[in-house]
């Protein structure tokens, strides 16, 4: 049986290639891939060092703690996975419509839902995992369409983010989510988020022995009432995120 061809193609760019395994070959995306729906490559940078060390890293200029990425690997990488056509040396590197170069970074562009839906619509997405104190930011300028955050904290490198970012595109794919009514129920699918307390059994639950105490489930959502029911997840969710955004905006 002849594989249709992938509907999208994640290669991940790293000095760490084993920490992928178990995560890529384990439900959603084990299947997303036995399908042909997705295609996932992980790159050994030190594959493209030109020194028998297969140094990747150097001391920046100026002085400061730590080492850099070298932009040397990173392009040879880059260039061999997408081959770097009539570049003249100006601007960036990738004229592809259809694919986008990544550079997880803390100065880059938080990531959210919509970020996943605009990536979804890609063909091929190139992620680089930083890594030691940084990279070389002629890497950011030339090399990286854009880049991402995965939030205001500090990691020791990008393959989380690159785990993150092939779970949460893969699963807005048809055919990788068994259900896809659930896609359209998600909280972060709506304009602002529905995220709505959810129950399951047994309705009624006693942490203490004696059943004095019970934890129970809403009636509401026992009743069968659908369109109660329903009412019920949009307020609960909004009055939830409406407190959320309340303590965001207190003062510290």
């Amino acid at each position: 049986m002849i594989k249709k061809k992938s509907r999208m193609a994640f290669d991940i760019i790293t000095i760490f290639p084993d920490c992928f395994d178990s995560y890529f070959n384990t439900s959603l995306l084990k299947k997303a891939q036995e399908k042909g729906i997705i295609k996932i490559k992980v790159h050994n940078l030190r594959n493209w060092a030109n020194d028998k060390r297969r140094t990747v890293d150097d001391s920046p200029y100026g002085g400061g703690p730590g080492m850099l990425m070298k932009v040397e690997p990173i392009f040879r990488a880059v260039d061999d996975i997408l081959p770097i056509r009539n570049y003249q040396g100006r601007g960036k590197v990738n004229k592809n419509k259809k694919t986008k170069i990544i550079l997880f970074s803390a100065k880059g562009k938080p990531y959210d839902q919509k970020a996943a839906e605009r990536l979804s619509k890609m063909s091929r997405l190139i992620m680089i995992c930083g890594r030691y104190e940084g990279v070389d930011e002629r890497v950011a300028k030339y090399i990286a369409d854009e880049e991402i955050s995965l939030g205001p904290y500090v990691l020791s490198g990008g393959e989380i983010g690159a785990m993150i970012l092939v779970e949460s595109i893969s699963r807005l794919l048809p055919g990788v989510i068994g259900k896809e009514e659930s896609l359209k129920e998600e909280s972060f699918s709506q304009n602002f988020i529905l995220e709505y307390p959810q129950y399951t059994r047994p309705p009624k639950f006693y942490p203490l022995k004696n059943k004095n105490i019970s934890w129970n489930v809403p009636k509401i959502l026992l009743s069968g009432h659908h369109q109660k029911i329903e009412e019920f997840k949009r307020k609960r969710g909004k009055r939830r995120i409406e407190a959320e955004n309340g303590k965001k905006q207190q003062p510290k």
